[in-house]
């Protein structure tokens, strides 16, 4: 089976193969040729980006395509940044200016709950849906670690004691927001 991942995002790639193993030919967009296609994620919701990502990819007959969008929703910011994450401080999708901006944002703040979603669409022949995963979890007054990528050294998964940037691929995957969303789209595939 043929899974066309609907980025170039070598990090996002990196914990998708983490999980799929090889037992699948996991391609990014440019891979299966759609390097030119850059969907604009102008959707209000992450269901609605995951989706728009997934529109304008045909594949071959057999081909899997999926597409995904993830967000960090703050309660104490009024689930700030969500769909907005990857843009939080501008158009850059600077990392550390995202991070930079949250904390500024929270420093009087003392509520520091969270969760991370991530929504993958999947268009499987003529069959379009959505899979997700949620994980909740704390933001700390500081970062802490070197792993991972966007929010991760700032984002203490509930019942853990270390952020995604201080975790093992491995670990991160088990508990992640993006390991639980591939696991229910695994679980699809036996379905659909």
């Amino acid at each position: 089976m043929r899974i066309i991942v609907s980025t170039d995002n070598v990090n996002k790639l990196r914990e998708i193969r983490e999980l799929l193993g090889d037992d699948v030919e996991l391609l990014t967009k440019s891979d299966a040729g759609y390097g030119d296609v850059h969907p604009i994620e102008d959707g209000e919701t992450l269901e609605e980006n995951a989706l728009i990502k997934v529109e304008s990819i045909e594949g071959d007959e057999g081909d899997v395509v999926i597409g995904d969008d993830t967000g960090l929703f703050v309660n104490a910011l009024d689930g700030r940044p969500g769909v907005h994450s990857a843009r939080y401080a501008g158009e850059e999708h600077d990392d550390a200016a995202n991070r930079a901006l949250l904390l500024k944002e929270m420093e009087d703040t003392i509520d520091r709950s969270a969760y991370f979603k991530t929504v993958i669409a999947v268009k499987r022949g003529d069959a379009v849906y959505t899979v997700e995963g949620v994980c909740p979890g704390q933001i700390l007054m500081g970062e802490k670690g070197e792993n991972g990528f966007g929010y991760d050294p700032l984002f203490v998964p509930e019942g853990y004691d270390e952020t995604f940037a201080e975790m093992t691929e491995e670990e991160k995957n088990k508990i992640s927001h993006r390991g639980r969303a591939l696991r229910a789209f695994i679980d699809s595939l036996e379905l659909k």
